[in-house]
């Protein structure tokens, strides 16, 4: 899967008054199948909307973004539903998992709206796998509130993973950790990216982290700089 993004531009509108502000400028980018991506800038610069246009999340006020040479926004929210349920998979800040659910319950959330009978009647033993892979195997059984915050961002990971998408997108995924963690989830991502060939596009702030992927951009004033 490759994704193209030609001369974005997101303009919002400023409550109480007449005026505007241009969040991103003309951005061009390209995600390759198998890439790693670093966006790194200063808070308020556009980084998180970026990052929601490329996930269907937020729509530009003007430019174009293909997927696999077909024009994204031009589709309805239902294909864009799909899009972002088989082929994206987002990791937040904040795990944001469900505290009444168990790790593997939280897991396979995703899958509910899967319509593949043959996925969803896989998706136990991938999930089986995914956590064995991130190291949680002796969590499955608890939820969220037993676990410890690096515990449930690797959570969020694998519930990224689940419905095996060609592209992972990670806004701040290690801002609300301590070092020695954030340094592990790094390290995590990175090996996904290498062992799964999946593209990967991470926000951050953390120059370790986006060292650990193979491109770095900074985005300023609205303007992507490689």
């Amino acid at each position: 899967m490759k994704i193209v993004l030609n001369n974005i531009t997101k303009i919002y509108e400023i409550p109480g008054s007449q005026n505007q502000r241009e969040v991103l400028k003309n951005i061009s980018l390209t995600v390759n199948p198998a890439d790693s991506i670093a966006i790194v800038g200063p808070s308020g610069s556009g980084k998180s909307t970026l990052l929601n246009i490329l996930g269907t999340l937020d729509r530009p006020s003007s430019g174009n973004v293909l997927f696999d040479d077909k024009e994204l926004y031009s589709m309805n929210e239902n294909q864009l539903a799909h899009i972002r349920n088989n082929n994206i998979g987002f990791v937040f800040q904040v795990h944001h998992l469900l505290p009444q659910l168990t790790l593997l319950e939280n897991v396979l959330v995703p899958v509910i709206p899967q319509k593949d009978k043959m996925k969803r009647k896989l998706a136990k033993a991938k999930a089986m796998e995914l956590i064995e892979f991130v190291g949680l195997t002796d969590k499955i059984t608890q939820r969220p509130g037993q676990m410890s915050v690096g515990e449930c961002q690797r959570t969020a990971v694998v519930r990224a993973l689940i419905n095996e998408p060609e592209i992972l997108l990670a806004d701040e995924p290690t801002g609300s950790l301590d070092q020695e963690t954030a340094e592990q989830l790094g390290e995590l991502l990175q090996e996904i990216n290498s062992k799964q060939n999946i593209a990967t596009v991470v926000v951050t702030h953390s120059e370790k982290l986006a060292k650990k992927m193979s491109r770095i951009y900074k985005l300023i004033n609205g303007e992507l700089r490689e």
